[in-house]
């Protein structure tokens, strides 16, 4: 069952923090918000402290008065169970409940987060204030829904409290049952690491070199998840037990969290909270970066747990806490830009972050609509602007669904096994970054999918999957994306595919493992590429003089080529080094479909041939000329009314042509002809017959 929000109109919200300010304010706070068709805030999140000062003492009478303010208003309300913050007296009187370094250091009040999701005891006053909330505000017309916790595995998503390696141990039990298989799994043979008694398991602790073993790491991580899930799961049970009219979601997208599952199992749709200026602040070194474009990433990621979705926090301001993180101020246009590119990925309801920049704490310089004074500025007047226009297009784009023909696939265990093993993890970002960055610079629209989450039927609506470096590829994994292949789908693989099973032990038999017959090859050689070690030349066998002026280099780790079966072509081989000649791309037809396998981390210039070999379009060509700084995609409706959005990240104008007439959502025209995007402008086209 896909977990989306369903509503009918796009809405508008704001995170507030009644807690935070004067009761004098509340009023005119809740009238300007609604002046600006604000419809939504958040709020509670943070404020257990106030909701029980002190163990069994509940007192909930500041937010019954802000909510009843913001009722009388015509806000709705989405309440957060505050467990993400507990209070000095919790942690004073249970130390158990606080996380640990890896040394087992606690970490001490003062911060947020600071807790482990398996002491008993904090499992425990976290259901106690989860169901005195529940209890208190089930009946209350202004919420509609609650959000658990806060960004789950923010600021820390490793846990090294002995509660948590208690109840690992207690996991690897259930997982493994017996010793023998642990051992067995873990690969414990190897230097002596043999468990003989289950009090001898634990999480990873401090070893020589740093570098604990590769398969308890890797469960490590599997743990984490299910301890996450298990600990939002005792709130979202008492939620649909007593307020069962209220939905459930929670924000993130953090570290050593199967999202999917939490979502399927616990939500009725997930959130996200959106900061495009995280992908500026290290741009790195390559040309024509996508910067806050790059944004679009995460968003497709989030699109793929639910296809619609919450914003809880769209980014308004400027970034930064007192000791890190500094981000500029959006520039006129860019908060308009930004909650469009939300909107554009799947998000019908946009909360920003925040309603008034804090005058105390951690957060003074992450600044939201208004600024300290409380005057107009700016930003509150962009924000308006948008609720306006969210008020006359709202029911059109609302329930649309974002439409691509093109996939990256991803999977949790080879993300959480490639922060260790340096010899696959840092490939996939820097495939992805390349696919992703050709894709939108071609304007093509991408999906991110999760290989966990996939069903044939699902995998066949894409015309092209690219799975960059599967080192972890299980045999059903292999078997669902030979069925898409046969089914007419085009599949690229990368580097370093299929060499390990579903522990991260690497199998005894050629590589790729369990789709070396797909790809009809086997790898007869590989080296890493660094240091001394340069780069191989590409050359395409097919000679395209229109590319024989760009060099092409095979990035960051080879395999080298051996070609199995006759039906396998070679695309391209390497130019230079020991292994001139031997096959580096090839492509096997297989059914209706074809597999490819590139012996690389995948360079935007090889991305850019493979894009025209496989004869990838933007369903932009036919009708629209779009240059390199706008972002094309398409919202679609049940009923097939499309909507293309266009975004332009650039801080110059963009010169488009549009082919065909078409209406103009946010400005009620109809353009036809050259026109003009203005520096961070926005359109939404509706082509006539669409």
């Amino acid at each position: 069952m896909v977990k989306t929000l369903a509503i009918e109109t796009l809405k508008l919200g704001v995170c507030y923090y009644p807690e935070h300010w004067s009761e004098e304010l509340w009023e005119d706070d809740f009238r300007r918000m609604r002046e600006m068709n604000i419809s939504t805030i958040r709020v509670g999140e943070f404020a257990w402290a106030l909701f029980e000062p002190e163990e069994g003492r509940f007192d909930f009478a500041l937010f019954d008065r802000a909510l009843d303010a913001a009722h009388r208003h015509g806000l709705q309300v989405i309440m957060g169970t505050p467990t993400a913050t507990p209070p000095a007296w919790l942690t004073h009187r249970y130390p158990e409940a606080l996380n640990a370094a890896q040394d087992g250091t606690l970490y001490r009040h003062g911060m947020r987060r600071h807790y482990n999701y398996n002491s008993p005891k904090y499992r425990e006053l976290c259901a106690i204030i989860t169901r005195e909330m529940a209890e208190h505000y089930k009946d209350h017309p202004a919420i509609v829904g609650w959000q658990l916790d806060n960004e789950f595995n923010c600021e820390t998503n490793v846990f090294y409290s002995e509660a948590d390696h208690a109840a690992f141990r207690e996991w690897a039990k259930r997982k493994y049952g017996t010793l023998q298989a642990l051992n067995e799994a873990w690969g414990t043979v190897v230097w002596s690491q043999i468990y003989s008694d289950w009090e001898q398991v634990h999480l990873p602790r401090p070893t020589v070199a740093d570098s604990p073993n590769p398969h308890l790491a890797l469960d490590e991580k599997r743990f984490i998840s299910d301890s996450v899930i298990e600990f939002a799961r005792i709130q979202a049970e008492i939620l649909r037990e007593v307020a069962p009219n209220h939905w459930i979601t929670t924000n993130g997208l953090f570290g050593h969290l199967n999202s999917h599952a939490l979502t399927n199992e616990l939500l009725d749709f997930f959130s996200y909270d959106s900061y495009p200026q995280f992908s500026t602040i290290f741009p790195g070194e390559e040309k024509q970066p996508l910067l806050d474009r790059k944004w679009s990433l995460n968003l497709s990621a989030v699109r793929d747990i639910s296809p619609n979705f919450c914003i809880m926090e769209q980014q308004a301001g400027p970034g930064g806490w007192v000791n890190r993180i500094e981000m500029a101020s959006p520039r006129p246009g860019q908060l308009r830009l930004w909650t469009y590119q939300s909107v554009l990925h799947g998000a019908d309801l946009v909360l920003y972050f925040r309603w008034r920049t804090a005058t105390v704490g951690t957060e003074i310089y992450w600044h939201g609509l208004n600024d300290y004074h409380n005057r107009p500025n700016r930003r509150v007047r962009e924000a308006a602007s948008v609720g306006r226009e969210f008020a006359e297009i709202g029911s059109r784009i609302a329930g649309t669904a974002y439409k691509a023909e093109v996939g990256i696939l991803r999977d949790y265990d080879n993300e959480w096994d490639g922060e260790l093993d340096v010899w696959h993890g840092p490939l996939t970002s820097r495939s992805v970054n390349a696919w992703f960055k050709r894709l939108q610079y071609r304007h093509i629209p991408t999906d991110y999918v999760s290989v966990q989450e996939a069903d044939p039927e699902k995998l066949q609506s894409y015309k092209l999957l690219v799975y960059p470096h599967a080192a972890i590829l299980s045999e059903k994994t292999a078997e669902l994306l030979r069925a898409y292949v046969e089914g007419g789908g085009k599949l690229v693989f990368g580097a370093r595919t299929g060499y390990k099973n579903d522990h991260g032990q690497c199998r005894m038999q050629p590589l790729p493992g369990p789709v070396a017959e797909l790809c009809g090859i086997t790898v007869e050689d590989f080296t890493l590429i660094k240091g001394t070690v340069k780069a191989p030349l590409l050359r395409w066998s097919d000679g395209d003089p229109a590319e024989a002026q760009e060099e092409m280099f095979a990035e960051a780790f080879n395999d080298i080529l051996q070609v199995e079966d006759p039906s396998a072509e070679v695309v391209a081989e390497y130019a230079s080094d020991y292994y001139a000649g031997s096959p580096a791309l090839t492509r096997r037809r297989h059914g209706a479909g074809e597999a490819w396998y590139y012996g690389a981390a995948f360079g935007e210039a090889g991305v850019d041939g493979l894009l025209d070999r496989l004869a990838v379009n933007s369903p932009a060509d036919s009708w629209l000329r779009l240059p390199q700084q706008v972002e094309f995609g398409i919202r679609e409706g049940s009923d097939g009314e499309r909507y293309a959005f266009l975004l332009n990240y650039g801080a110059e104008p963009a010169s488009i042509r549009i082919e065909t007439p078409c209406a103009e959502l946010l400005s009620g025209e109809t353009i036809e002809g050259d026109t003009e995007l203005p520096a961070y402008g926005v359109m939404i086209l509706r082509r006539q017959g669409d």
